[in-house]
């Protein structure tokens, strides 16, 4: 039973970690890269739609992005998402496919990304703490329901704040990782 709560909460961390990578991916640095614009949507037949499932994403050099959309109907909307995203590109239009030019980072820009980078590793951080608040009250239930003891109440404490601790230095060191990409020029 407990076994079962440890196992759920190591997923679940697991899972907030994941979703940490994946949001800190669409954060621009120096490079180039495909998850900068994949999760963008277009307007497509009335669907939102990312990027990724209606264009070709690729990267022809280290400060360059090329999109060609499958339907090149959808060209002048997908520009539009660009502009009105946060990524601060100029999208370049050529009537088949639209170049992204990555100008270089200010020193200022790259402290504000940091900012950006540190509150998202606060939010994983938080989601964590989340997780272990969920499965301690549910041990403490089991507890009162007498399905499990003091004493292994305290020890599933302990486990899952170990495990917390664990989850929470993984966080640590995602965040140096893309803290050092960012400053990196």
């Amino acid at each position: 039973m407990l076994n079962d709560l440890y196992t759920d909460a190591e997923n679940r961390m697991k899972g907030a970690i994941s979703v940490l990578g994946e949001d800190l991916d669409g954060i621009r640095t120096g490079r180039a890269t495909p998850a900068l614009v994949e999760k963008l949507t277009v307007d497509y037949y009335g669907m939102p739609t990312p990027f990724n499932q209606v264009a070709n994403i690729s990267i022809p050099d280290a400060k360059t992005i090329l999109i060609k959309p499958f339907d090149q109907s959808i060209l002048k909307a997908m520009e539009k998402t660009i502009q009105a995203s946060d990524l601060g590109l100029n999208p370049s239009n050529d009537g088949k496919t639209i170049r992204l030019m990555l100008p270089p980072l200010t020193e200022e820009r790259r402290k504000d990304l940091v900012k950006s980078v540190g509150n998202r590793l606060e939010e994983a951080r938080v989601a964590i703490r989340n997780i272990r608040r969920d499965v301690i009250k549910d041990m403490k239930d089991l507890e009162k329901e007498k399905m499990i003891s003091e004493d292994e109440l305290k020890k599933g404490e302990e486990r899952i704040q170990k495990l917390t601790d664990q989850w929470s230095s993984q966080v640590d060191e995602v965040g140096k990782r893309k803290e050092a990409e960012i400053m990196e020029v």
